[in-house]
């Protein structure tokens, strides 16, 4: 399979720089092992832990497993063998100018954030690994966000719905994205099923696995929704705190995010509620059931879908140019409501998502609002929508189409030139109609 570009590949190689050991984590399959493999498989050793053999040698003795597999390594999957980690830290003090000599990798944040916070406290650089980013998809990593650029890019290039929404069914993960022709469905489905299996008994007790996947189908159906718990684990027939549990295990495992409202003493009543986003929208289409282009645009959950790539859009972004982003939502108890707020070191930023694809100012009705409410912290506001055009809807509010938050190439690159413009001009027109005919998600 060709290898993505990641934007986190410059963070990893400077954290790999200065500090003794660096912690890879992320979901199953995000690409953790390939980026570490692409950037270090000539320098250092390899060496899953996931394989019962090597973790229970590990476990036996592993002062004789660390001489075995000296420095420079990468050890893969090092929540399988835990006990490593202080015995990693005696030999980093033994040696503590070398630097890059322990690459670990995870895929539950949960526990090894504890063992690492007990054992590499100070020696490790923590980074996440998260599903492709749509400017990872396009071949362009290091994109700027439009709020970042001095002079906003113009463009007036045609791109293709048919081609982003083909991308958010599939979702971000690389195996999908390098392989076009894979079943996405079929994918997906295996995907969710080891994830159940493997992870979630390894960090919880989940005594009815079915409960659980059931569990992920009501999250889903509520994607991007004030999240209730109470009211979930009502219809489930489960406790709340057993709902609680089980939201800690998805956020541990990196399978959703948790946006919060965003508190200001500013006068008005804020609701409190948090929202829950799918950080895939392939694992977000799969668990309600969309198959299609068609039922995915112009369906029900359209906007929803929509909502996610663009916030997730930026989370990814950030997260892996290895901040921690430090993203809201507004919303007053009157019903006013920014979909999302970008906390910049001096700024907000409000952002609403529109799945309508011709920007009119009545978009911009809740970022002025947000604007008055917030006075002098509140930045320029944008609304991002699938369409072509950027266009000032009012002072300090301008709609940009969604592929200037990757400055976007276009999609069509995942087939033949002439193949991919003719499925474009067959498809344009229906899905610019579905499109055209939406609102607000």
């Amino acid at each position: 399979m060709s290898y993505v570009s990641r934007t986190l590949e410059p963070v990893l190689k400077r954290a790999a720089h200065e500090f003794p050991a660096v912690v890879l984590t992320g979901p199953r399959q995000s690409g953790k092992t390939t980026l570490l493999k692409h950037l270090y498989g000539e320098s250092h050793r390899y060496l899953s832990l996931e394989l019962p053999d090597v973790h229970a040698a590990a476990a036996a003795d592993p002062r004789g497993f660390l001489d075995l597999n000296p420095p420079p390594v990468i050890f893969d999957e090092v929540q399988y063998a835990p006990m490593l980690l202080p015995y990693i830290k005696e030999r980093i003090d033994a040696h503590r100018s070398a630097r890059g000599q322990y690459l670990l990798t995870g895929s539950q944040n949960l526990l090894l954030a504890q063992h690492i916070t007990e054992s590499l406290a100070g020696r490790a650089a923590m980074l996440r690994l998260l599903p492709l980013a749509l400017r990872e998809r396009t071949d362009q990593p290091q994109a700027p966000l439009p709020w970042e650029k001095a002079k906003p890019n113009q463009r007036t290039t045609t791109w293709g719905l048919a081609e982003l929404w083909t991308q958010l069914l599939r979702g971000g993960y690389p195996e999908l994205a390098v392989e076009p022709h894979r079943d996405a469905s079929l994918w997906h489905s295996s995907y969710l099923q080891t994830y159940l299996e493997r992870d979630v008994r390894a960090l919880r007790q989940v005594g009815d696995l079915t409960l659980f996947q059931n569990f992920l189908r009501v999250l889903a159906a509520r994607s991007g929704q004030l999240l209730n718990l109470s009211d979930v684990a009502r219809d489930l027939g489960v406790a709340v705190n057993t709902a609680k549990g089980w939201l800690s295990v998805l956020e541990a495992t990196y399978q959703v995010f948790v946006l919060r409202p965003y508190f200001a003493n500013i006068g008005k009543r804020l609701v409190k509620t948090p929202k829950v986003y799918f950080t895939d929208t392939g694992t977000l289409c799969a668990l309600v059931g969309l198959k299609s282009i068609d039922h995915a645009a112009g369906g029900p959950m359209g906007g929803v879908i929509f909502e996610t790539a663009v916030v997730m859009e930026v989370f990814k972004t950030l997260t892996h140019r290895g901040e921690e982003p430090r993203l809201h939502f507004w919303r007053t108890a009157q019903g006013e409501e920014v979909d999302l707020v970008v906390e910049t070191g001096t700024q907000l930023l409000p952002v609403e998502i529109k799945l309508a694809a011709t920007p009119n100012p009545a978009m911009a009705k809740s970022i002025l609002a947000f604007q008055k409410a917030v006075g002098s912290k509140a930045g320029a506001g944008w609304v991002v929508h699938p369409g072509e055009t950027r266009l000032p809807l009012a002072p300090q509010v301008t709609a940009v189409p969604l592929l200037e938050l990757y400055k976007a190439k276009a999609f069509l690159q995942l087939a033949s030139p002439p193949e991919a413009a003719m499925i474009a001009a067959k498809r344009f027109k229906s899905h610019r109609r579905l499109l055209d005919q939406g609102s607000s998600p």
